[in-house]
């Protein structure tokens, strides 16, 4: 696995996975949870599985907003492509497009629909000060904060040769992915991940293959793991009580990266475990 910082439009990946399906293919749609691939959900938070249709080469694909690469896949000798998209939980709904550009030809625009879904609210007493910040703490967040922009940025090839993850620690989902939340009665971002419930101590394995991208110890998150698994797919795991891993270290599914914990922002021990695809989190639940 190559590493490096993703460029803002860059060479895209061919890494074998099953073709996909688009309402214009004229084919039968696969079921929504079938093969080796997240399920496709086109919401806010979701994932839009996009057919590019046969080519000899691999066509680049790349997001409207932000110009990010993402990642192209392709079924073994059948030559038909298929971009995978994550969709920003902010995205707003109704239609948006994927710009392709081919190995031969013009580029063009793919269009899509981001269709609404209602996500829950919950609200949460936490200690004052992670809330209304010290002058201190807000200048350390800002720090780790420009720190964890440029670890999102990592783009690097090939794909593992199936997108379906483990759950990375056994547990009550005490938490879901997109809750808008209230922290002391101040509205904040919406949660971009999935809190499992779990004992201190109790360990935390790689969901697939992956490479260490990032560790430490942050204002919000705790101790935090960031693995990269190419394409732009990457994980998080926060509020760990120990991390075991180094930066560069290579990981199989199901190897240990750290232990649950309680640090940084948080009510009680728990994995926040949070995946990003084309520098956007997405449901974890549509890995699994």
């Amino acid at each position: 696995m190559s590493f490096t910082r993703r460029p803002l439009l860059g060479a895209l990946l061919a890494s074998a996975a099953p073709v996909l399906w688009s309402p214009r293919s004229g084919a039968a749609p696969p079921p929504a949870d079938s093969g080796p691939w997240p399920r496709a959900l086109v919401v806010p938070g979701g994932v839009a599985r996009l057919a590019l249709g046969p080519a000899n080469a691999a066509p680049q694909a790349f997001t409207e907003v932000g110009g990010e690469p993402v990642p192209v896949l392709v079924q073994g000798d059948a030559i038909a492509w298929t971009a995978l998209v994550g969709i920003p939980l902010a995205a707003p709904l109704g239609p948006a497009q994927l710009r392709v550009v081919p190995a031969e030809g013009s580029a063009h625009g793919l269009g899509y629909t981001v269709t609404p879904k209602k996500y829950q609210e919950q609200r949460l007493t936490v200690a004052p000060r992670t809330v209304d910040l010290s002058p201190e703490d807000n200048a350390r967040y800002e720090r780790e904060r420009a720190h964890q922009q440029q670890v999102m940025a990592t783009f690097t090839t090939p794909l593992p040769a199936t997108l379906r993850m483990r759950a990375p620690v056994p547990g009550r989902r005490s938490s879901s992915f997109g809750l808008r939340r209230v922290f002391n009665g101040q509205p904040r971002n919406p949660h971009s991940g999935m809190d499992i419930a779990a004992p201190t101590g109790t360990p935390v394995v790689a969901p697939l293959p992956g490479r260490v991208i990032d560790t430490g110890d942050y204002f919000f998150n705790g101790g935090t793991v960031w693995l990269d698994h190419g394409g732009g797919l990457l994980t998080m795991y926060c509020h760990l009580s120990r991390v075991g891993v180094q930066v560069g270290q290579a990981l199989g599914t199901g190897e240990p990266l750290g232990d649950v914990g309680a640090t940084g922002r948080v009510t009680g021990p728990h994995l926040h475990w949070g995946v990003m695809l084309n520098r956007c989190m997405v449901d974890p639940a549509l890995f699994l």
